[in-house]
């Protein structure tokens, strides 16, 4: 469970970038094990570091650290094309996990096919399921006085929802899981390759079995969907089904463990949230804004100066979404997690055509966990006798996360 290793060797400055402009940091490996990573990754705000600088590390790339920045970018294809969103650029899929690595307008038609899965008006069906979940759940926890928070309940309420979008069996959770994180934080660079052979595999397999016996799930729904007037192609649809499988398997996972891991450590807005359940969905938003999670990639495809900073065509850029929510030219007194602040605009979900097509059901299920923990198991802390773990990657995410309460 630890984030890829820095590379030995450091990249060659490329001609084009200033001396000035070269920063030593390693956004994947932001935080040493255990360590905070939001405070860790926020030391790029320090007067001292370029607001876009170029580092050495991960086959050499550009970083964006403030917000608005980090938005625009988000949003603009004429410059900046997923076609690449990792670094280096050698670790990306031999086939391109559709839509998310697409640019417009052919990002469009294929995310068109997953769109009606995640409305609103979807995930109000399938908030009635995930609540009688979390439910069940809470309550086989609560006469224990404890748990590994993670483990035992943020890797269950959002994937068994996921799980039941796409008709899989609850007995390949855990080899899921094992994918999902050896995508966005393996332990070396060439893991990734590996892993992908074994995600690939299970969506082959799923693909095959699905168009024999087609059901009412999402996997079914791709293969029978077409674009353009023509079905997808077996290669297309291993893709596309390999970046749904991987998506709902942990980022809400991750968005979930540091809201409750900030609320061991509060009382204070633990009892605000008891106290007025009405601001709950206020306080989603603003949990997600100080604990963002994804470090997010771009190729640049036209030059461009940002900030004075020379970005050419080829080279990658990496946006720390946690930049965003922590700029404290976007925000009064930033790493304050404030339930009245006035709903931020943030880069959590990201921006623009890609912006994640599941924020709503991830808003959801971050507000059940508040609104139906809270009032079961209000004054729960963090174990003194044991220790949270945090990881960082193309995901921070938390790892560990031992709780203690009176049962």
């Amino acid at each position: 469970m630890t984030a890829a290793s820095a590379d030995s060797g450091l990249a060659p400055v490329p001609a084009h970038v200033p001396p000035h402009l070269v920063f030593d940091f390693d956004v994947y490996n932001a935080a040493g094990p255990d360590q905070d990573f939001h405070l860790a990754i926020h030391r790029l705000h320090r007067p001292d570091v370029p607001e876009v600088f170029w580092t050495p590390r991960q086959g050499g790339h550009w970083v964006l650290t403030r917000g608005e920045e980090i938005h625009k970018v988000f949003a603009d294809v004429e410059h900046f094309s997923s076609h690449a969103l990792t670094v280096p650029k050698s670790t990306a899929p031999p086939v391109p996990l559709k839509p998310i690595f697409l640019d417009p307008p052919e990002h469009t038609k294929y995310r068109a096919l997953l769109n009606p899965w995640f409305s609103p008006k979807a995930v109000a069906g399938l908030e009635v399921k995930a609540r009688e979940l979390a439910i069940r759940l809470i309550e086989e926890l609560k006469p224990r006085g404890r748990c590994d928070f993670v483990t035992e309940f943020a890797q269950h309420l959002p994937i068994q929802v996921f799980m039941s979008i796409v008709n899989v069996p609850a007995s390949d959770r855990e080899k899921l899981l094992e994918w999902a994180d050896g995508m966005v934080r393996p332990e070396k660079r060439e893991d990734v390759h590996e892993t992908i052979k074994h995600i690939f595999g299970y969506a082959s397999q799923k693909i095959l079995e699905r168009r024999a016996n087609p059901g009412d799930d999402l996997i079914s729904k791709l293969t029978q969907a077409q674009v353009d007037g023509q079905p997808m192609t077996h290669e297309e649809l291993m893709g596309m089904v390999s970046l749904v499988l991987i998506g709902g398997m942990d980022t809400v996972v991750s968005a979930i463990s540091f809201a409750a891991n900030f609320l061991a450590a509060n009382p204070g807005h633990r009892r605000q949230l008891i106290e007025r359940p009405e601001i709950i969905p206020k306080a989603v938003d603003e949990l997600l804004r100080r604990f963002p999670v994804v470090n997010q990639g771009r190729l640049v495809v036209k030059d461009i100066e940002l900030k004075g900073a020379p970005l050419k065509a080829g080279d990658m850029v990496v946006m720390p979404t946690t930049l965003h929510g922590l700029d404290d030219r976007c925000f009064p007194n930033p790493l304050e997690v404030d339930f009245d602040r006035p709903t931020p605009i943030h880069s959590t979900f990201g921006n623009g055509a890609h912006r994640c097509p599941g924020s709503n059901l991830g808003r959801t299920e971050l507000k059940i966990f508040l609104q139906e923990w809270l009032p079961r198991i209000p004054d729960f802390r963090h174990d003194p006798a044991g220790k949270v773990g945090m990881s960082s990657g193309v995901n921070a995410t938390i790892y560990r996360l031992p709780l203690v309460w009176e049962a």
